[in-house]
């Protein structure tokens, strides 16, 4: 089993900064790609960005250059650094990755519990 723990999110000022973590534990193998992705109620999960294993990112048109992602492959976190918050960035934010929990099985999805982020005009 494979546990996720987010961290960062909070209230904020338009203009402002936050920066979102995740530590990802348990059975893991490898981790192929680390993401984040973020849902309002009544709307769909979109992603937001994401990061594979050699460091290649995603990232959503609307976050283009003002988020950044980022991940430790040696403590499995990736890092979210979110910069010129909008009103609109208010949204549950969902850490996600893609594992193996053994050598050359398959991959499997995890997700984190959520955490707010609400950006005030």
């Amino acid at each position: 089993q494979v546990q996720l723990v987010e961290s960062g999110g909070g209230l904020v000022q338009a203009g402002g900064s936050l920066r979102l973590s995740c530590a990802a534990s348990g059975s893991i193998v490898s981790i192929n790609t680390m993401g984040w992705y973020r849902q309002a109620p009544g709307n769909q999960r979109e992603l937001v960005a994401n990061i594979m294993r050699d460091g290649s990112t995603n990232y959503a048109d609307s976050v283009k250059g003002r988020f950044t992602i980022s991940r430790n492959n040696a403590k499995n976190t990736v890092n979210l650094q979110m910069n010129s918050l909008k009103p609109e960035d208010t949204d549950v934010y969902y850490c996600n990755v893609v594992v193996r929990t053994r050598w050359y099985g398959p991959l499997f999805d995890y997700w984190g519990q959520g955490t707010q982020v609400t950006v005030s005009s």
